[in-house]
């Protein structure tokens, strides 16, 4: 089990700030891949009151359980921040590998890996961040952002004591924000008056997973509602569409015949006539109350797992990916065919760069990611969503989102004929559309209603077109990410950085290293010395993990060209010795800084030992040896030991360390040093 180790909040701040005056980029995102406002355009949307300036953010998932991820999601653009599921069971073991993005999306992960208190200082630390990189001029014009909670499974555990805490951090975090206020770094003292906002949250998205009972759903949404004083969205399962229009959509017209949802699913799952009873009366209480609510669609779909990937014994799996944006938005038709435009809804199933600006169009908020960006660019991606919507708001000459629903499709005008206007009053309405005018200007009192017309008539139209678009339908022939057949090492491969793209943690990184050879030096406990041949450094840059992030999900290991996955190939850098200690199965090395030099705590192949290097010699005890080195002339080595000591490997984990705490560069490990 790869447990996660959340960074200091002073870690954070000294990598984030110096990395941005390093090397123009925080957290590897290049600043020029920051999301920009788009002048004239108005991208922003309202979730329950409250403005976000863009409609785009991080799913519930990887990319928002880190403090880390969740900023990184902020600069690519995402204003509105879908928190991870989060329940009372909070020391889940969860099977590795869990995210296989080497064709669609499928992943055995489906709750947060910290605990209840460590969450809620990841979600303040975040916060805090944000509003650093606000103070210093990141995003001008696209500050506005919201962060929405999520819970789960079942009521009790959202009534336990541990989850109404959680909840109350979140509503009023004034306590941990004070708590970690002074920990802001000297360099940063500038920050330190901030008003960081007390509110983290105050919605939530209630994650009802797969076969949480209809009374259940309603249950949590009105406790939350009454109890907590929370706007609650209700995020619902695809198997809403039935078996029988389900497959048919799924193997017939998409040609996934390989992915079976279990009978099971279908049966404990709510179902559509459940739903609306549900909506009516949530909504009813919501209104009530004074409350909002709203609903998502989707959640992943639950399928048999008929691959290799994961963990031997897995037999079900979590499709996402392009064929759920089909089946989500088909029940998005559904939803509005019964309910029209009354309840807001939130969606997230394969959306990606082609797509984003049409399911917007959709007067869908917000439209969120998490399959796209665990491919390619990853984060990168985000700026590429913001810059193509305010492109698509630019070319019907639409100036906010409003306007925009109204021309995404050329439906405007006959949206007027939904409405219930005197025909003269329509009459000037379609020539307002023709001439080019301000259509919320012309439209007054009425505007409101053409466009929630516009988005019925928009979401039919799009639910068509998906329907028939080849590009959601299963290829002929698969194409997985390129394979070399290289087996993966230590040090060397192909350095291409795909899988620092796509870790949702920022847990991988490059380093440089000299190419001065690996001196292959064996110590025997007998005849001494053994000098064999060098072996050389290839590539001047080197991947390495930082392991207190990494949870071992996979997905460097599918997208790297070479075999055995980077995370457990790589040098595995811990934070701090506690850190290795606490995962024995792990190998890696742990630097701290002392008065001589650097003391590196290091676990090689299941032995545990120290290394001082004071930069001439280095000093090596603990895991049955005590020796001293000159990483010059290995063969000058002096100590004692009671089994074979690769010297050579010693002296590399020394240059190593050496490298990646370098004051040219900027990793995990030296900002932890100030």
């Amino acid at each position: 089990m790869a447990d996660l180790t959340p960074i200091p909040l002073p870690v954070l701040i000294n990598r984030m700030f110096r990395e941005l005056e390093a090397k123009k980029s925080a957290f590897h995102l290049p600043r020029f891949k920051f999301a920009k406002a788009a002048a004239g355009r108005d991208l922003s949307t309202s979730i329950f009151g409250r403005r976000a300036a863009t409609p785009f953010g991080p799913a519930a998932g990887p990319h928002t359980q880190l403090a880390q991820n969740i900023v990184l999601s902020w600069l690519a653009g995402g204003r509105v921040i879908e928190l991870k599921t989060v329940q009372v069971l909070d020391h889940l073991e969860i099977a590795r590998p869990c995210i296989d993005m080497e064709t669609v999306g499928f992943n055995i992960e489906w709750s947060q890996e910290l605990s209840l208190q460590q969450s809620l200082e990841e979600y303040v630390k975040a916060t805090m961040l944000i509003e650093m990189a606000k103070a210093e001029g990141f995003a001008p014009g696209l500050e506005d952002t919201v962060i929405d909670m999520s819970v789960g499974y079942d009521l009790d555990g959202i009534r336990s004591d541990k989850v109404r805490a959680f909840i109350a951090g979140m509503k009023d975090a004034s306590t941990v924000i004070e708590r970690l206020r002074p920990q802001i770094p000297e360099a940063y003292a500038r920050f330190r008056d901030l008003a960081f906002p007390t509110c983290i949250s105050d919605s939530v998205t209630i994650s009802t997973f797969h076969g949480c009972p209809p009374s259940e759903i309603e249950a949590i949404a009105g406790h939350l509602m009454a109890e907590e004083g929370l706007d609650v969205v209700v995020k619902l399962n695809p198997t809403l569409l039935g078996k029988a229009d389900l497959n048919a959509l799924l193997h017939n017209k998409l040609g996934y015949t390989d992915l079976v949802v279990p009978d099971a699913t279908f049966e404990k799952d709510a179902k559509w006539g459940d739903v609306k009873g549900i909506v009516s009366r949530l909504g009813e209480l919501a209104d009530k109350l004074g409350r909002g609510f709203g609903v998502k669609f989707s959640n992943t779909l639950l399928v048999h797992n008929h691959k290799q990937f994961f963990p031997a014994g897995t037999g079900e799996m979590y499709l996402s990916g392009p064929p759920l944006h089909v089946l989500a938005i088909e029940l998005v038709d559904r939803f509005r065919a019964e309910f029209g435009d009354r309840f807001p809804i939130s969606f997230s199933a394969g959306i990606d760069v082609g797509n984003f600006a049409d399911t917007v169009a959709l007067g869908l908020k917000p439209v969120s990611v998490c399959t796209d960006l665990l491919k390619g660019a990853g984060y990168g991606k985000g700026a590429e969503y913001i810059a193509d919507l305010a492109d698509r708001l630019a070319e019907v000459e639409a100036s906010d989102l409003d306007t925009y629903a109204l021309k995404a499709f050329g439906l405007a005008g006959a949206a007027l004929d939904d409405l219930d206007l005197p025909a003269e009053r329509k009459a000037k309405l379609a020539a307002a559309l023709e001439t080019g005018e301000d259509l919320r200007e012309a439209a007054g009192p009425d505007f409101d209603a053409w466009v929630s017309a516009a988005r019925l008539r928009n979401t039919a139209h799009y639910a068509a077109r998906v329907r028939a678009d080849r590009r959601y339908s299963r290829p002929e022939v698969d194409n997985p990410p390129r394979r070399t057949g290289v087996a993966l090492a230590l040090l060397d491969c192909e350095t291409c950085g795909k899988c620092v793209n796509v870790c949702p943690n920022d847990a991988i990184f490059r380093y440089p290293l000299s190419q001065e050879p690996v001196v292959t030096a064996v110590l025997q406990p007998g005849p001494g010395m053994v000098v064999g041949e060098t072996q050389p450094v290839t590539r001047a840059q080197q991947i390495g993990i930082f392991a207190d992030v990494c949870n071992r999900c996979g997905n460097c290991d599918v997208t790297c060209p070479e075999t055995g996955g980077p995370f457990a190939r790589k040098a595995n850098l811990f934070g701090s010795a506690s850190s290795l200690d606490d995962a024995p199965d792990r190998d890696g090395l742990a630097i701290e800084r002392t008065a001589m030099g650097l003391r590196l705590h290091v676990r090689d192949d299941g032995r545990r030992f120290t290394i001082e290097d004071d930069g001439t010699r280095l000093t090596c005890n603990g895991g049955g040896f005590d020796l001293s080195i000159d990483p010059v002339s290995p063969e000058a080595t002096v100590g004692t030991s009671d089994s074979p000591v690769d010297i050579g490997r010693l002296i590399l984990f020394a240059r190593i360390a050496r490298a990646v705490t370098a004051p040219t560069i900027v990793t995990y490990a030296n900002a932890a040093f100030d």
